[in-house]
């Protein structure tokens, strides 16, 4: 069992615009959350929010999770991080991945070529940023030459590492502060912390965990087979359930999906998929169900509420806040 470092929050909270959201940054604290947590899809970007809720929330962590290795060079995340540091000293976690061929290739035009030397290079060379030193350094995926960060950070910047399977998992605790964990059950934490935590008992996992309180089960499970087939079929989630033995469960869907029939594909997904990668219930189901996620190895349960079934996001955050 791990202990629980604190519990966090995605954000932007639901789909207002940024601006509409200081009241309820200031309320978290409040509530008993102690992080809040950015992403990078299809949205905004991973800084801005954590900006902004640095002067909203001033007790709050900020952490990224994640900014992608391939679509910023290596002086810019090193620049942006050293900027969150300066706004929020001691308070910001820098987390990095590769994403995915989805957002890297098609959506940025950048290739998706060795994604785990790409991150393994960027760790070591933010940590070597980090101090002020000057770079010149020729790594395998990317050349740095003379390069020296200006607002060096004054409190340790840490770097958690989002990992599926073992080489990033390994990577996260060997040279990474933690790692970042997504798209998978309690159950499945207890296969994959003790991989990160190999490397040192005090390694920090966060993980996502997507949550619906809604007792609704038939409405929740139907609408959360969309969010399920479009992240499971991206060929890196695909590959990291294969690993996890869930290939055969979702063997329907991925069949189906390459053939073209989207509604076929949803329907293949077995609902012991969606109770088991979906939280829903009552709040109290869900709060103890993310508990599970605690007790498997997870340090900081990230929430990130789903406005399915006609979950009222902004109300559920208070239904399942750590001070209810």
């Amino acid at each position: 069992m791990s202990a629980v470092r604190g519990y966090g929050l995605t954000i932007p909270l639901d789909h207002a615009p940024l601006h509409a959201q200081s009241g309820w940054m200031g309320e978290l604290a409040d509530l008993g959350y102690t992080d809040v947590w950015s992403a990078e899809t299809d949205g905004v970007d991973a800084f801005t929010p954590l900006a902004l809720a640095s002067v909203w929330a001033p007790t709050l962590r900020l952490g990224t999770a994640i900014v992608p290795v391939f679509t910023r060079g290596p002086a810019l995340i090193a620049q942006s991080a050293a900027a969150m540091a300066q706004a929020a000293p001691g308070r910001f976690v820098l987390g990095l991945g590769t994403s995915s061929d989805v957002i890297v290739t098609r959506w940025n035009g950048i290739p998706f070529e060795e994604p785990y030397k790409k991150t393994r290079d960027m760790v070591r060379f933010l940590r070597a940023a980090f101090t002020g030193e000057k770079i010149t350094e020729t790594y395998d995926t990317f050349s740095i030459r003379g390069f020296r960060l200006g607002a060096v950070p004054e409190q340790p910047v840490p770097i958690l590492v989002a990992a599926l399977r073992e080489g990033m998992l390994n990577l996260a605790g060997r040279e990474g502060d933690g790692a970042i964990i997504n798209w998978l059950s309690a159950d499945d934490v207890a296969r994959v912390a003790p991989i990160v935590r190999a490397h040192g008992d005090d390694k920090e996992i966060v993980a996502r965990i997507f949550v619906v309180p809604s007792e609704d089960t038939e409405t929740v499970r139907a609408q959360a087979r969309y969010a399920i087939a479009a992240y499971l079929n991206v060929p890196v989630y695909a590959a990291f359930h294969e690993w996890l033995g869930r290939g055969p469960l979702l063997e329907g869907m991925w069949s189906a999906w390459k053939a073209g029939d989207r509604a076929a594909a949803l329907e293949a997904i077995p609902d012991e998929v969606v109770d088991a990668l979906i939280v829903h219930g009552s709040p109290s189901e869900c709060r103890d169900h993310i508990q599970r996620y605690v007790d498997n190895g997870v340090t900081t349960p990230v929430l990130s509420v789903l406005g399915m079934a006609g979950v009222d996001v902004r109300s559920a955050l208070r239904e399942l806040a750590p001070r209810s």
